[in-house]
């Protein structure tokens, strides 16, 4: 029976199921020891996978059967390989964040350690799967350690709410991927990709069809796509801060490249249509998911809003490399793919921080909401520093990573208005919307990082508010420097990227990147991150000499701050629900803002009121329309299948023998 290599790329994967063994030691060891585990795994992952891109080979790793029907193989290709070092790079943050984040941690630290690296493993296993059956095993796995990471907390109510409908998504997610894969077992006769990559170019259109839009129904669900998402800003936040860095920076891009592999390799990159559509998606989950993310006040659940915004902008490249593909463009192509791959490192890496961020202030604070935040950049300096960096990458400001891989992507979009007057005038409209998503972005993290860390305490949490414990902060500066690396020095990530490009597309992309602007196919502008920055120091240098030359030496003078003669009280700040009002007002056809303002007079008399209760909330469309009438249609449905279950024995023994004479007509 043929069996699994000894290949070092294994590696990783035993060490994250030594740690979950680890984790079982005890409560508080053995989950510390657990998190060193995937520390390492991480670190050896990494660096592996850095290797195998920087070699741009491919090599399986070996399979063994489990059934005459069902074989568990294993590959490694660049594709695979660039999508551990994802994984690797958020889960070093992660394992070491939470050595410092575990003791305000409560519940169940050994089912958390173990279920950690559980998590890490099941999602390595997903991108080196080479069968339908490993990648069946590894996805279900996957679904359900997370499903457990989000109930950690389950003594909670609105937890374990989360955690249910998140069961329920991503099982239908399964249901989606199971039948995708089933339609081409049908058409090959096989269950192993090799097989499947070699019979694509020969399948009909119809069952290319068919598969890219249930494998787009089963990614997207598990990526958060509109209005696929709505498990997301309800499981994120549930779970502890480290496993959400996880679960935003990496489970979700794991959909992404199943996506990629499936509807790539295994059945495209199909027609002009399909990128069309995946164009589309990504625009509306990017808008929607940045205006939702703007009317939030729970920290947590405003960036798993930002999930959803920054999944759209990553399949606005993707949908414009399939469209590029099929208009017979591959060095465009190329580009595109490399704009959505360089978002998918990015995002990773500043979600996470951001994520950790999150985390930190709860812990210090006791709260997620802004509104009872404030005034912690004076006593969370370190951490206020960090979420910072966060903030700007994630709002594409240079000269951080955001800004990079946005701009490849405009430069991406803009590819297409050569491939013709209909590809032009959906690129320009693709164009407008991410700049508005960037706008709105920035005016969103304005608005986080504005209530949270400036002005004055909200509640006496903040006011009592502390740094972190040290390994918290290492794994935070880790992540914010890598936003500078990755921003600064972006031609070491298209190296990285040449040999997945090459793989999928057969060409090389030519962005224009560097000190010295590399050759590109469209006429668009360049960029060189390293002369944009000394330009940005430069002005800032100058500003500062000027002000000094011009006023003098700077005095300094403390004082309370006032309004208009008054002691300025916190209630005297600006709130985030009164920051965000001109953004809900302005798309309140989107947004659907419900508000309740409820009036408490004085018991003596109705003229004079007591107290003024305020309520604000947002009605999703997608919720009104489209879950609300499903759910009612279900449990109508199982409303009348119910009236089968009548308790009468007589009836149960006509169903029995109704089936037994419809299997023999239909067996016969």
């Amino acid at each position: 029976m043929p069996t699994l290599n000894a290949h070092p790329f294994l590696a990783p994967v035993a060490l994250y199921l030594l740690g979950s063994a680890i984790a079982l030691i005890g409560r508080s060891v053995g989950a510390k020891l657990s998190h060193l585990t995937a520390l390492a795994a991480g670190l050896l992952g990494a660096a592996l996978s850095l290797q195998a891109l920087l070699e741009g080979s491919s090599m399986g790793l070996g399979s063994f059967s489990v059934a005459p029907f069902a074989t568990i193989s294993l590959r490694l290709d660049p594709l695979a390989a660039y999508f551990v070092l994802v994984i690797s790079i958020v889960g070093i943050a992660a394992s070491l964040y939470a050595l410092g984040y575990l003791a305000g941690e409560h519940g169940s630290l050994a089912g958390l350690g173990a279920a950690y690296n559980g998590f890490l493993a099941s999602m390595v296993l997903v991108v080196l799967a080479d069968s339908v059956f490993a990648f069946l095993f590894a996805w279900e796995a996957m679904s359900l350690v997370s499903f457990f990471l989000v109930i950690h907390h389950h003594r909670q109510d609105e937890v374990r709410r989360a955690g249910y409908i998140y069961l329920v998504m991503t099982h239908v997610s399964t249901a989606f991927l199971l039948a995708g894969y089933m339609v081409l077992f049908a058409a090959t006769g096989s269950l192993e990709f090799a097989d499947l990559r070699a019979a694509a170019p020969t399948l009909p259109a119809l069952t290319r069809d068919l598969v890219f839009l249930l494998a787009l129904v089963a990614f997207g669900t598990k990526a958060g796509v509109i209005p696929l998402h709505v498990w997301l800003p309800r499981a994120h936040p549930a779970a502890p801060s480290h496993v959400s860095a996880l679960m935003s920076g990496v489970m979700i891009k794991v959909a992404l490249y199943g996506l990629l592999r499936v509807g790539w390799e295994l059945a495209g990159p199909g027609p002009a249509w399909w990128g069309t559509l995946i164009l589309a998606l990504g625009a509306v989950s990017a808008v929607l998911g940045v205006l939702y993310a703007l009317m939030e006040h729970d920290l947590k659940r405003l960036l798993a809003y930002h999930s959803v915004e920054n999944v759209g902008i990553i399949l606005m490249g993707f949908g414009a490399a399939f469209l590029l593909a099929s208009l017979g463009q591959p060095v465009a192509a190329a580009l595109a793919l490399l704009a959505g791959l360089y978002h998918v490192l990015n995002h990773a890496v500043f979600k996470g921080l951001l994520f950790l961020g999150a985390g930190a202030v709860q812990q210090a604070a006791q709260t997620r909401d802004l509104e009872k935040l404030g005034g912690l950049i004076h006593r969370m300096p370190w951490t206020a520093a960090t979420f910072l960096v966060g903030a700007a990458a994630i709002s594409a400001l240079p000269p951080l990573n955001g800004f990079v891989s946005e701009w490849l992507t405009y430069q991406s979009l803009l590819s297409l208005s050569a491939a013709g007057p209909a590809a032009g005038i959906g690129a320009a409209i693709a164009a407008g919307l991410l700049a508005l998503t960037g706008g709105l972005a920035a005016f969103c993290f304005v608005k986080a990082f504005g209530i949270a860390f400036l002005g004055m305490p909200r509640s006496e949490n903040a006011e009592k508010a502390r740094e972190v414990a040290p390994p918290m902060l290492l794994a935070m500066a880790f992540l914010a420097l890598l936003c500078f690396v990755l921003g600064l020095l972006p031609t070491l990530v298209v190296r990285l990227l040449d040999p997945v490009t090459l793989a999928l597309v057969g060409a090389s992309p030519q962005p224009s990147l560097g000190l010295a602007p590399l050759s590109v196919p469209v006429r668009t502008g360049s960029l060189a991150p390293l002369a944009l920055f000394g330009l940005l120091a430069a002005l800032a240098g100058l500003g500062l000499i000027l002000a000094r030359a011009m006023g003098g030496p700077g005095r300094s003078r403390i004082a309370q701050p006032w309004s208009c003669g008054i002691d300025l009280e916190p209630s005297m700040q600006y709130s985030a629900t009164a920051l965000a009002k001109p953004v809900r007002i302005i798309f309140s056809w989107i947004v659907r803002p419900h508000r309740e303002v409820e009036l408490v007079h004085e018991p003596e008399t109705p003229y004079f009121v007591s107290a003024v209760h305020y309520d604000a909330s947002v009605h999703p469309v997608y919720e009104h329309f489209l879950y609300a009438p499903a759910v009612r249609s279900l449990l109508a449905l199982a409303q009348q299948i119910r009236t089968l279950q009548n308790g009468s024995l007589r009836t149960y023994l006509a169903y029995l023998c109704a089936t037994l004479v419809f299997v023999l007509l239909l067996t016969r």
